[in-house]
């Protein structure tokens, strides 16, 4: 029998736990089903298969990161905004390495739960850089840019891929301080001038 008190949720909070050590990739029912205290085949009650195992440890994960760099983000505006988004993009990856692999995890066609979570961390995305770039294919390029340097830095810190005697807060500092120069760069190239900081961030709360 199933551990009393075992449901769904608590099983992909457990996943997610165990994801941030032993790694998303590595996960398995045989290893949950260990911490959890139960036997394999009970987990099944609970989630169907090991790929609905990730898909709700994604899912999850997503709201967390979303709830985490939102908070940082609120109430800042302009290069104190994408700092702040940054800063707590590096921290809660590498407090939760597990986690945050699975936000990488594309959203299957028609899942909505997981397309709607998804789409709420591009708006902060979006809102984060909105004093730099204009609605429009400018966004989008900056969006890019912006998530691809955070998340390769992350990915690479992660795996220990920083072998050089150098200081790794001061070079993760560098590469964002590169990122806003090129934003600011880039919105005084489009428009003529420099840009100005007059819209504040605000967290999206939809769930």
């Amino acid at each position: 029998m199933p551990r009393a008190g075992l449901a769904p949720a608590t099983v992909i909070e457990a996943g997610a736990a165990l994801a941030d050590e032993v790694g998303f990739a590595n996960l398995s029912m045989g290893l949950l089903a260990e911490r959890l205290g139960v036997r394999t085949p009970s987990l099944y009650k609970h989630v169907d298969s090991l790929d609905a195992l990730r898909r709700g440890i994604a899912v999850h994960a997503a709201r967390e990161f979303r709830d985490a760099v939102g908070r940082a983000a609120v109430g800042k505006s302009g290069a104190e905004a994408v700092r702040a988004f940054a800063d707590a993009h590096r921290r809660w990856a590498l407090d939760h390495p597990g986690r945050y692999a699975a936000t990488v995890r594309a959203p299957a066609a028609g899942d909505e739960e997981h397309n709607r979570v998804n789409n709420d961390v591009m708006r902060l995305v979006y809102d984060v850089l909105a004093d730099f770039e204009e609605p429009g294919a400018h966004a989008v390029d900056a969006a890019r840019a912006l998530r691809t340097a955070l998340h390769g830095f992350a990915a690479l810190e992660i795996a220990g891929g920083f072998g050089l005697p150098r200081d790794i807060d001061r070079s993760y500092r560098f590469l964002v301080d590169t990122i806003i120069a090129g934003l600011q760069q880039g919105r005084s190239e489009e428009t003529g001038s420099e840009p100005s900081p007059s819209r504040q961030f605000h967290q999206n709360d939809s769930r």
